[in-house]
């Protein structure tokens, strides 16, 4: 039998063993490089985490997409899903012009001003790389890049000091430090390469084998299911692929888990976020109210004060419901093909490794953002 975990009243409660693991498995696929198209180094982590864990099953469709059920649970037509995708807006390299020189596409959405003499760190080999800098917008007809067919990327010049070893098809991504957990005020805050979309991948296997031990020590048994999806960050090719084919069954309950960027009444620390849209849709009503209802019975209390509270009399543990309208999210893919869906998520700081965003689109950030 595995370490049983316990339930007193509303909250679950996880040991400090079982939750130091949690943050080594947040730490460590964040920082695993992966692209649209290019998510194999995410989806081997996740297969190392499935060893041990005979419990468990995993089924691939057609596009990619990965779904993780329990073996002894029961088989239904209206399971709950948590979904995460496993890209991450990154550059994938595309030609090679000499042994320091190559040519990389975009892969998502990050604004022009971040590139320029950019270094960036290209992943060559299981745990190495070599670093090189972008140089400039490379436009191979001449004419300035507009989304196409042909051209659906835009594609960057970049030269390394060293041979950089590189093969078309590798990752590259931002030169960044290792992943932290830095001490504040609020109890800490993590920074690391990928959170967007990586940490709700460690949050969905989280929760998900808290729920596998669970049943197998006794608790009832329910039909809920992880769904990992492909190609998020350039039209949620994945979730749509899924849907379409209908991977799920037509009365699943999802609930997507992303990270969306912080604003002002969205802060960072001010707690997860129930989220009841993007900038696309408003998600699945009845069950954005009851992922609501269950963060209130944690919580002790309502995300807001009530007109006869004071903040004093709010509890500690915060959550938030807001409309996240600083992206989209793949809730509403699912919403749009009929499903029932809603979302959870965490406000994020430099929303795709870009810091300074708001000076930046603002046009009053000094020198070149990073």
């Amino acid at each position: 039998m595995s370490e049983s975990p316990t339930v007193e009243a509303n909250r679950h409660e996880i040991p400090e063993k079982r939750r130091q693991a949690h943050v080594d498995w947040l730490l460590g696929v964040t920082q695993v490089p992966t692209a649209t198209g290019r998510e194999h180094r995410v989806i081997a982590w996740i297969d190392r985490w499935l060893t041990g864990r005979d419990g468990i099953e995993k089924r691939v469709d057609a596009h990619g997409n990965i779904e993780l059920s329990l073996k002894d649970a029961p088989t239904t037509d209206h399971p709950v899903y948590f979904t995460a995708h496993l890209d991450h807006p990154a550059f994938v390299v595309e030609q090679i012009v000499d042994p320091n020189e190559l040519i990389l596409s975009f892969r998502g959405g990050v604004m022009s001003d971040y590139f320029p003499d950019a270094e960036i760190r290209l992943h060559n080999s299981e745990n190495g790389f070599t670093t090189a800098t972008i140089v400039e917008e490379h436009d191979p007809d001449g004419k300035a890049w507009s989304e196409t067919e042909t051209r659906p990327f835009k594609m960057y010049r970049a030269k390394s000091g060293q041979p950089h070893a590189a093969s078309v098809g590798d990752i590259g991504t931002w030169a960044l430090p290792d992943a932290e957990i830095v001490d504040d005020e609020f109890g800490g805050i993590i920074h690391t390469n990928a959170c967007d979309d990586l940490a709700a991948v460690a949050a969905a296997l989280c929760a998900f084998d808290e729920i596998r031990m669970a049943q197998e020590n006794g608790s009832d048994r329910n039909d809920v299911r992880v769904l990992f999806t492909l190609a998020e960050e350039i039209g949620f090719i994945g979730a749509i692929g899924a849907s379409r084919d209908g991977f799920m069954p037509k009365g699943s309950r999802i609930i997507a888990l992303e990270n969306s960027r912080a604003f002002p009444d969205s802060p960072i620390h001010g707690g997860p976020i129930v989220r009841v849209g993007d900038r696309i849709s408003v998600f699945s009503p009845e069950l954005t109210g009851a992922v609501a209802k269950v963060a209130e019975r944690i919580a002790g209390g309502p995300a807001q004060p009530t007109a006869s509270q004071k903040q004093s009399d709010m509890p500690k543990w915060k959550w938030q419901r807001k409309l996240m309208a600083g992206g989209a999210c793949e809730a509403s893919v699912y919403c749009a093909y009929g499903y029932t869906s809603t979302c959870v998520c965490l406000p994020l700081g430099n929303y795709h490794n870009m810091a300074g965003l708001t000076e930046a689109q603002a046009g009053t950030h000094e020198g070149a953002p990073r």
